[in-house]
């Protein structure tokens, strides 16, 4: 069975007309070209009063890198308090959250270190006491000629000894706590009270941890007791990415932001760190900020705005020249030199403020709807 289409006779010759035309020498024809998209259109006056145009120029700015940061003691005005010397804790003097000044008593110990210190300290100042008188009457008697030169000289040399090792056995006092009315004391020869042990803040702060309770037993040189820190200055340490790296150098100003606050302190960029996190690959950057109301607590989050000092050039449009079309991607419409209008593709890059830096696409001179381009999308797509 066969069957028959009727075609056409204008399809018949329109179809020959194309044949004879995309002939090629082998007898085969090349593929036709797509249809070709409109990349321009032109706007009526009335519609040109509703956009803007501004030519792309060069201009030069600073980059703001922003990231999230977390709040940290002043190692440069922190520190942790170990116990000098071992015993029981007998009592905790200040509350946590108190503010003390450098050598001010924060608890106290029943220590058998500072008994037996105390014990050395007063042997040692009894033989120097001795040791000297004895020099200082050798001195007398070389000059009666009742002794020789070298007898004279031993007991000198006697004598310094013996003070040396006493004011060893009172550094040892000092590196234990004792205050200076209790060497005072000492050094007098006065009862002084029952032995005990002292542990004293280290610098002027805030007592931020209390890691002792009364009874604990301490060793010495080892327990820690307390962290004492000054919270008029804090770290934040921010994370940047290596994409930021070359934007941020030690001494450029930062605002600090708190998450709950709100409130905004400057701070400057002390140091940027050397090593990558291998799990963030991040870059930790150590901000020092002044906290004199101390609103920034350790471990608090907050949001860090660094401001780069190295100055950066690019084409900077206003943000409302920029669009999307309909794959989210970034274009403009830029004026071509017949008046009409087309789409061009750019790649963007800084942000700042309203402005929003042009990376690749434009050159500068290109003339570029900055106003009304959203009015010129919906009118291309109709």
């Amino acid at each position: 069975m066969t069957s028959s289409v009727r075609i056409p006779l204008a399809t018949l010759g329109a179809a020959a007309a194309v044949c004879l035309l995309t002939a090629c020498p082998h007898g085969r024809t090349a593929p036709p070209d797509p249809a070709p998209q409109p990349s321009a259109f032109t706007l009526l006056a009335g519609q040109r009063e509703k956009i803007h145009v501004e030519e792309a120029r060069l201009a030069p700015f600073r980059r703001t890198v922003e990231a999230t940061g977390t709040v940290e003691f002043n190692s440069d005005r922190a520190t942790q308090v170990l116990a000098p010397f071992s015993g029981p804790v007998s009592r905790i003097l200040v509350p946590l959250g108190a503010l003390v000044r450098r050598g001010q008593p924060l608890a106290t110990t029943v220590s058998p270190d500072f008994a037996a210190a105390v014990s050395t300290y007063r042997k040692a100042a009894a033989t120097a006491r001795n040791n000297r008188r004895i020099a200082d009457l050798d001195v007398q008697l070389f000059a009666n000629d009742a002794i020789a030169r070298r007898e004279m000289e031993q007991a000198e040399t006697d004598a310094v000894s013996a003070e040396a090792d006493r004011d060893a056995t009172l550094q040892q006092l000092r590196s234990l706590g004792v205050g200076d009315k209790a060497i005072e004391a000492l050094r007098q020869e006065r009862a002084t009270t029952a032995p005990q042990g002292v542990i004293r803040s280290p610098l002027a702060g805030a007592v931020v941890e209390r890691l002792i309770t009364p009874g604990q037993l301490l060793q010495g040189g080892v327990t820690p007791c307390f962290t004492v820190a000054d919270m008029s200055t804090v770290w934040v340490m921010a994370n940047i990415f290596a994409s930021d790296l070359a934007f941020v150098a030690v001494g450029d100003p930062a605002d600090v932001t708190g998450t709950t606050s709100q409130e905004t302190l400057p701070g400057t960029v002390g140091n940027i760190s050397a090593l990558v996190d291998p799990n963030t690959r991040a870059i930790a950057v150590r901000i020092v900020t002044p906290n004199p109301e101390q609103t920034l607590k350790k471990d608090m989050y907050v949001r860090v705005a660094i401001h780069s000092r190295q100055d950066s050039a690019g084409i900077m449009l206003p943000v409302s020249a920029v669009l999307r079309d309909d794959v989210d991607l970034p274009f403009v419409f830029v004026e071509n030199p017949d008046g009409g209008f087309g789409r061009r593709r750019v790649t963007i890059g800084y942000r700042t403020g309203d402005r929003q830096e042009i990376a690749s696409g434009l050159s500068a001179g290109d003339r570029v709807v900055v106003e009304g381009g959203l009015f010129m999308q919906f009118a291309q797509s109709q």
